[in-house]
């Protein structure tokens, strides 16, 4: 499996300072802002990677859900777990292996879910959760 790192701004990775009120009113469920841009799901360039390599897009959604998908648009999966959704890429490209891509911006799965069922039940438990922890915050 290969992995690449779109280009992005660069985000340390030293421990939030955030407060909870912070993380409840930025979170993208907290109010009724507009849901991220999708990423789009097109092929890296010959010059980045061969054609011939299957590619998945792995990320998280606007819930924080792990999205697993690869890039023809024939397999996508939800996930709780981002090592789900590696493991989801990896079955899903066996024998050959894949490039995975990680891209900065949010991603939503446009595909049946092939992943995790459950998620369809947690995504409002997840909208509840956040709209709790922001009446709490303040």
């Amino acid at each position: 499996m290969i992995a690449v790192q779109l280009m992005s701004p660069d985000h340390s990775r030293q421990p939030s300072k955030t407060s909870t009120a912070a993380i409840a009113r930025d979170h993208p469920l907290a109010g009724d802002r507009p849901a991220p841009v999708n990423a789009p799901f097109q092929p890296l360039g010959p010059e980045i990677l061969s054609e011939t390599i299957p590619t998945f897009f792995i990320g998280r959604n606007r819930q924080g859900f792990w999205i697993a998908r690869d890039v023809k648009g024939q397999f996508g999966g939800i996930f709780l777990l981002k090592s789900s959704a590696l493991a989801f890429a990896a079955r899903n490209s066996w024998p050959e292996g894949c490039a995975t891509v990680f891209p900065p911006e949010r991603i939503e799965l446009d595909l049946e879910n092939n992943g995790n069922r459950l998620i369809t039940y947690l995504e409002p438990l997840m909208r509840l959760a956040w709209r709790t922890l922001r009446r709490i915050a303040g």
